[in-house]
C-alpha cells in the first residue's frame, strides 16, 4: 500500500502591492510541500479570500496601503481561526512588530532578511506549532507584561509543583528551543515534551500556550532572557 502524502502547506498572501504578492507566491511555491491558495490587497479582499479558503498560513503586510495589518489582524483570526498568521514587514518600530505577536500571530520576519527567513518561519509554525521570534521579541514581550510584580509571589505553590525535568524544559523553552530541540537535549521523544508542556500549562493554570507560557516564567523567574 502506498504511503500517504503529507498535504502541502495552504496559504494566503495580503499585501496591498501586487508584484509583492507575486513574486512571494513564486518563491513560496518553489519549495516542496507549500502552495499558495489566494491573495488580497486590501481588508475586504483579506477577509473574503481568507474565510473562503482556511489556509494553514497568512502572509500579512502590516502596513497595506493606509490600513493596519494591526486592526485587520483580529479579523483574520476570526475568519480562520486555525490559521496561523506570519507578519512579513519592514517596519522599523518594534512595538508595533510585538503589538503583532500579542493579539495572535505566530510570528515576524522582516523583509529585509530574505524569502529563505519566511519559508522556513512557515514551515516551523505550520509544522510545529511554535512561535517564530525575531531576535529580541521574547525578551521584549515579556519585560512589557512583568511590570510591578508584587515581591511575594502569590503563584509559589504552583511553581513548587513542578518537578525537575518540567522546570528543565521552561528553561530550554526560554533559551528559544522548539519541541523537537528540546527533545534532542534531554534525550527524551518530542512526544514526552508535548505531554510535559501540557502538565505545566495545567500546574501553572497558563493560558495561551508557549508565548503565555514564557511570560509567566519570566515573571516569576524560571527564566533569564539573554540580552
Amino acid at each position: 500500500m502506498a504511503a500517504t502524502e503529507t498535504p502541502p502547506i495552504r496559504i494566503v498572501l495580503i499585501d496591498d502591492h501586487q508584484i509583492i504578492r507575486d513574486g512571494l507566491r513564486e518563491f513560496i511555491e518553489s519549495r516542496p510541500g507549500m502552495l499558495v491558495v489566494g491573495d488580497a490587497g486590501d481588508r475586504e479582499g483579506a477577509v473574503e479570500t481568507i474565510g473562503r479558503e482556511r489556509p494553514d498560513v497568512v502572509v500579512l503586510d502590516l502596513d497595506l496601503g493606509g490600513v493596519s495589518g494591526l486592526d485587520l489582524l483580529p479579523e483574520i483570526l476570526r475568519a480562520a481561526p486555525a490559521a496561523s498568521v506570519i507578519i512579513l514587514t519592514g517596519m522599523r518600530d518594534p512595538s508595533k512588530r510585538d503589538r503583532a505577536m500579542e493579539l495572535g500571530a505566530k510570528g515576524v520576519v522582516l523583509k529585509e532578511n530574505g524569502v529563505a527567513e519566511l519559508l522556513n518561519a512557515i514551515e516551523k509554525v505550520h509544522r510545529t506549532g511554535d512561535y517564530w521570534f525575531e531576535p529580541g521579541a521574547a525578551k521584549r514581550l515579556m519585560e512589557s507584561r512583568r511590570g510591578g510584580a508584587e515581591r511575594t509571589d502569590p503563584e509559589a505553590a504552583k511553581i513548587a509543583g513542578l518537578t525537575p525535568t518540567e522546570r528543565a524544559m521552561i528553561e530550554h523553552l526560554g533559551k528559544g528551543l522548539d519541541n523537537r530541540q528540546i527533545a534532542q537535549q534531554m534525550h527524551v521523544a518530542e512526544s514526552t515534551v508535548r505531554n510535559n508542556l501540557t502538565r505545566i500549562y495545567d500546574k501553572l493554570e497558563v493560558k495561551g500556550g508557549r508565548l503565555a507560557l514564557l511570560v509567566y516564567a519570566y515573571q516569576h523567574g524560571l527564566v533569564k532572557p539573554s540580552s
